[in-house]
């Protein structure tokens, strides 16, 4: 049985438990600028890390007016284009998730979009927005399929009874239609990596996938992330213990736009985990969020750090 996280951890964003002084992540560049298009999805996960729902508001529709200031400014960073990750939520379920796509398809960035492949991505006038997408930005839009299991099981046991055959049919839409297809698994569901990559590989054989089973940013495995599961916190240290490098870490070179319920304009947190949490809400715009983070957080450690994840392609 896991042991339950020591309460005396992560309570201080300079120290330790032990009171050795904590690692923190340096801002180096924006690789990824995520969009969190709001938390409402059409299904309701058993363990969904952000308590998305049918009815959950606690982010509200992204618009474009929210967004195209980040864009402006990444325009006036003058760093070229970069990648765009969109998230909730269920994208698709926001009206304004297809305007967003083209404003960010249109100034030349890559777009990459994390989506259950449900119905509400294959609504008649989604699928006629993404396939214009397709067809005027060829090679720069990525749906990411989240199949938590290679097996209806495994995956309607997160995901609900009936969820898993759904999602094949939406990834069928995508596979007829030539889009650039991933997968984002997870790794609690199976034995060892190993038998996981070969169980999605017999999957996608199946299905005539244009996905490569041992390539990880074609076929993501998401460690868990239980904050109540114990786990070691990040000192100083450790990157040299670890070998690990701070510039490796998801809050070295992206960034969260969310629009949270009763705020009159949206705001950047430090990266896609930690959104429920304030210290790690970094300002109203870009320039303001790319201060240190400190790795105050069981997720900085048991996902990043030690998991070695990241959201990004």
């Amino acid at each position: 049985m896991n042991a339950l996280i020591d309460p005396q951890k992560f309570k201080d964003p300079r120290i330790t438990a032990k009171g050795e002084k904590r690692a923190q992540v340096f801002f180096k560049r924006l690789d990824t600028l995520w969009l969190n298009t709001g938390s409402q999805c059409n299904i309701e996960c058993a363990n969904c890390y952000i308590q998305s729902s049918p009815t959950a508001d606690h982010f509200i529709y992204l618009t474009l007016d929210d967004v195209t200031p980040y864009l402006d400014e990444i325009d006036a960073m003058d760093i070229g284009p970069i990648e765009i990750g969109v998230t909730g939520g269920e994208p698709y379920l926001n009206p304004h998730m297809i305007d967003i796509s083209e404003a960010v398809l249109a100034r030349g960035h890559s777009l990459l979009v994390l989506t259950n492949a449900m119905k509400p991505m294959m609504r008649p006038r989604v699928q006629k927005g993404l396939l214009d997408l397709r067809n005027r930005y060829p090679g720069k839009m990525t749906l990411r399929v989240s199949l938590d299991h290679f097996t209806a099981p495994g995956h309607d046991q997160e995901r609900g009874d009936g969820s898993f055959d759904i999602a094949l049919k939406g990834m069928r839409w995508l596979t007829d239609h030539d889009f650039d297809l991933h997968i984002a698994g997870r790794a609690m569901f199976s034995e060892d990596e190993a038998t996981a990559r070969a169980g999605y590989a017999d999957l996608i054989e199946n299905h005539g996938w244009n996905i490569d089973a041992m390539n990880p940013a074609k076929l993501i495995l998401f460690p868990e992330m239980d904050e109540t599961v114990d786990v070691p916190e990040i000192t100083i240290a450790c990157w040299g213990i670890l070998d690990v490098h701070p510039d490796s870490m998801m809050c070295a070179n992206s960034r969260m736009v969310v629009r949270r319920k009763g705020e009159d304009r949206a705001s950047v947190l430090a990266c896609t985990l930690l959104w429920d949490d304030v210290q790690f809400e970094m300002g109203k715009t870009l320039s303001e969020s790319l201060g240190p983070v400190a790795l105050n957080h069981p997720h900085c450690a048991k996902f990043c750090v030690l998991g070695g994840a990241s959201c990004s392609a």
